[in-house]
């Protein structure tokens, strides 16, 4: 069997603000989700935006960092991994979710004032596009033989 790999990174806005809760054993999760936008040409030709909205959720300090700092609209770079959850609704059906299993979050912007030396806030716009830039140099440097490509 070949090897496999599972790595997200995603930069995006909080569409609403983060909801953070303990599990019986007081272990801290915290959820939230991101816009990524992206332009396409539509069929006539005009400029239209495109988003996809992402599920995140991350455990222990990370999660109190994002339920303290983050709310909507505040833009993060999230990596982690995907996962697929099964869990059954109130009358007992099969539902599945799919989310980012966040491993590091990187607090771009935040809406709120509070500020903490040992998170990673950073507010201001050449911040934004310098941790963009690194995002896309780091996947652009990254080679694969064609050993690798599956078909």
């Amino acid at each position: 069997m070949g090897v496999s790999f599972n790595k997200i990174l995603l930069l995006g806005s909080l569409g609403r603000d983060p909801e953070l809760k303990y599990t019986q054993n007081q272990v801290p999760v915290c959820s939230f989700s991101i816009a990524t936008t992206e332009k396409r040409k539509d069929q006539s030709g005009a400029w239209v935006d495109i988003t996809e909205w992402h599920k995140i959720v991350t455990w222990q300090k990370t999660a109190e960092n994002c339920g303290k700092y983050l709310t909507k609209g505040s833009k993060v770079l999230v990596e982690g991994k995907i996962q697929t959850r099964k869990y059954q609704d109130k009358d007992g059906n099969d539902k599945y979710v799919t989310e980012v299993l966040a491993q590091n979050v990187q607090f771009i912007s935040t809406n709120k004032k509070e500020e903490n030396a040992n998170t990673h806030i950073q507010s201001d716009q050449q911040t934004e596009i310098t941790a963009a830039q690194a995002v896309v140099s780091q996947v652009a440097t990254t080679s694969f033989d064609d050993d690798d490509i599956p078909f």
